[in-house]
């Protein structure tokens, strides 16, 4: 952009704290702004027809607006996709946080605006990525409860539907039951499974295609442009599809793993799956000899919240077993049942259900660990321990159910030619789930979104709820790529990466870091672009080490000038320079939060967003460094599954570079301490002032940078 107009707010403190004059001179004399005016306040009505009279005459192509963060009215601030805005944060990163009319907080205000205008020179408008060929199809895959519920909403939503089964007939696991959980009020009353229903509200949808016994044999392609082979009732079938919502379920765990139940030893001996047939049957009867059973005793958890089988609560299991409970009264009102649990969780509406069953005077629960169950004259003694009343019970009975937990079924039934791997990436206990916060449909193939079991375990009616969500996420997906825009966590953005390939070297380490798989590679190595699988993160950016990706908004270029535009004092003004490096999805909202609250950061720091902590290219290290800039702090999302960073690995693999930069400052001759990495979570907003003022304390100790002045 050349002609940048640069409006300066007065309100919210700013005209308080800063000389305004002085920022009007830096930008229309030595920046050489196109126009420089202000405005009491430029998110106001006549603030805005400011900048809008300003771009109708055509006076200016790019807009810098010096006032709040940029993470504030983005509303207030926008004039279309054809005029380019750089927001520069003088609110909650000077004004809010620094002293007012004080030398280094003009310093700093002047430093911003520097870096905002030479970044809006350096950036282009995004000119979106729209294929040439575009379906709007949204596959279904697998055919259960949740996968019928998506398919369902998907149509109603308008949408053209292609669900597919690889058994011969729909219901999943859920065709098994013969009854559910309540889901109306009073929540008292088993029912008919909700399957049942959806599957003939199905098959009344015009459009949608049902296929059953078919499996994908390869996907190829991107959102939007899915190329997807079929093998259907041994015939070879290839369409295009927009996206996908896997619903494949869970099945239940391999109970021969519980031999300490006596799984396998006693006929007598069932899992909650087996029971759900035999009550479907109408007979509940003892399996080694076809007797009606007299008594039941339920194991809870019998291999969930185990470390030695499965770590998680399974999530069903409770409601299940007091369902199957129920059963037994109904089906067999003189027998007795026993519940055994390490803990009854029936969150919400299905405690009504709990309290029900809690009247029955011939269910008996209690907490305790079994100890052992083994056959004694003809029937099963069910030793148990640990119990609420810390007495040993030994309980004879019919027969044995052990409520076995779920795990997760068909990640890798999609068959992905992704340079990455066939299958959707599991993280936890095999779940294909990103683990984005509070994204839960998402997975780190974009276009492709998990529902019910098997991206967590679940309820049928959860299973169809989450069905909905997903269904909701899929339609998005396909509306926002079609528009040539980018979906979580950057939704909305038109850029995405630029390859300058006559300089590529084949290092395939694009291919290997981006953590979406939008690189495939040619049978050089050279990387193959798929724009729509692109989550505009920048980690190929950080990657690349010829520096030959970019956007078009955001690129090694823009960062670089905005890192050597600023004078740097000279080491006798007692002045230091720390830039820091903060991402956008934590630490830059935590570091706007601090100044709300009006804490005081060092007017020494220098602070630029960066999308993610990854997409830090080294080159930016050493152009600051060499240009004399002191220290150097990466504020990141924090690594783990427990607390991810929002593109899954961007702060890990700033870990590992950390070694590439020991080797810069080891070859610059300057102290490792003078460049610091730290993760934070956007709640850490009250440690971000003891963060940078300790490092900005650090540097101010150790000295100059030697390579300043030079």
């Amino acid at each position: 952009m050349d002609k940048i107009g640069v409006y300066l707010c007065k309100g919210c403190d700013l005209s308080a704290c800063l000389d305004l004059s002085a920022l009007a001179k830096v930008a229309s004399g030595e920046m050489k702004a196109a126009s420089c005016k202000s405005a009491e306040a430029l998110c106001s009505p006549e603030g805005r027809a400011l900048i809008e009279q300003d771009l109708a005459g055509a006076s200016i192509d790019g807009v810098v607006i010096a006032a709040c963060s940029p993470r504030a009215k983005p509303e207030a601030f926008a004039f279309g996709e054809h005029v380019l805005v750089e927001r520069v944060n003088l609110r909650e990163q000077v004004a809010w946080c620094s002293k007012p009319q004080d030398e280094d907080t003009q310093m700093l205000a002047e430093d911003y605006l520097r870096m905002g205008i030479v970044k809006a020179r350096k950036s282009l408008i995004p000119v979106p990525y729209k294929s040439e060929s575009f379906s709007f199809k949204l596959m279904v895959v697998g055919g259960g409860v949740t996968g019928v519920t998506a398919a369902l909403e998907a149509s109603r939503a308008g949408y053209e539907v292609i669900l597919i089964e690889q058994e011969s007939t729909l219901g999943g696991l859920s065709k098994t039951l013969y009854r559910q959980l309540p889901m109306a009020t009073p929540f008292r009353q088993l029912e008919t499974p909700a399957v049942v229903a959806l599957i003939e509200q199905l098959g009344q949808r015009p459009n949608v295609e049902v296929l059953c016994n078919t499996v994908i044999t390869q996907v190829t392609g991107e959102p939007g442009n899915f190329g997807v082979t079929l093998s259907s009732n041994g015939q070879e079938r290839t369409l295009t599809v927009g996206t996908f919502v896997m619903a494949t379920g869970a099945k239940p765990y391999d109970a021969a793993k519980l031999t300490q139940y006596g799984y396998g030893a006693s006929p007598d001996v069932i899992t909650n799956h087996q029971f759900e047939q035999m009550a479907k049957e109408g007979a509940l009867v003892r399996p080694s000899n076809g007797k009606p059973i007299n008594s039941v005793l339920f194991i809870q958890c019998a291999g969930s919240r185990d470390a030695e089988h499965l770590p998680y609560c399974s999530t069903y299991c409770c409601g299940t077993t007091l369902k199957q409970a129920r059963y037994v009264r109904e089906l067999r009102p003189e027998a007795n049942a026993f519940i055994i649990y390490k803990d009854m969780r029936t969150p919400g509406l299905a405690e009504s259900f709990y309290r029900e069953m809690q009247d029955d005077q011939r269910l008996f629960l209690t907490k305790g660990e079994v100890q052992a169950v083994r056959s004694e004259n003809g029937a099963l003694l069910v030793e148990v321990g640990k119990t609420l009343l810390n007495d040993d019970l030994a309980i004879t009975v019919d027969l044995v159910v052990l409520a076995v937990g779920l795990v997760p079924n068909g990640a890798d039934v999609l068959k992905l030619k992704y340079r990455q791997g066939e299958a959707l990436p599991t993280l936890r206990y095999d779940f294909p789930d990103s683990h984005f916060i509070c994204f839960p449909y998402e997975t780190r193939r974009t276009g492709i979104y998990a529902a019910g079991a098997i991206r967590a375990p679940m309820t049928v009616a959860a299973s169809i709820d989450d069905a909905r969500g997903a269904a909701l996420k899929a339609i998005q997906c396909l509306e926002m790529t079609s528009r040539g825009e980018a979906v979580h966590p950057r939704s909305g953005d038109k850029s995405y990466t630029e390859l300058y390939l006559s300089r590529c070297t084949s290092c395939k380490r694009c291919t290997e870091e981006c953590p979406f798989g939008a690189f495939d590679e040619d049978e050089k190595g050279t990387p193959k672009p798929n724009p729509a699988r692109c989550r505009r993160c920048g980690i190929c950016m950080g990657a690349c080490p010829e520096r030959i990706i970019s956007f078009k908004n955001y690129s090694i270029d823009a960062i670089g000038s905005m890192i050597k535009e600023l004078e740097v004092p000279e080491e006798d003004e007692e002045k230091p320079r720390i830039l820091v490096l903060a991402c956008e999805n934590d630490a830059y909202p935590a570091i706007d939060m601090a100044g709300q609250h009006k804490l005081q950061l060092s007017a020494f720091v220098r602070i630029i967003p960066v999308r993610c902590l990854g997409s830090v290219n080294t080159v930016w290290i050493k152009d600051a460094l060499s240009k004399g800039w002191d220290g150097i702090l990466q504020l990141g999302c924090k690594p783990g599954d427990d607390y991810q960073c929002h593109f899954i690995r961007g702060s890990e693999l700033m870990q590992t570079r950390g070694e590439n930069l020991k080797e810069v400052l080891t070859k610059m001759s300057l102290e490792s301490e003078r460049i610091r990495t730290e993760f934070v979570e956007v709640s850490d907003w009250e440690r971000i002032p003891a963060i940078i003022n300790e490092f900005s304390e650090q540097i101010v100790a150790m000295g100059a940078n030697p390579f300043k002045g030079m």
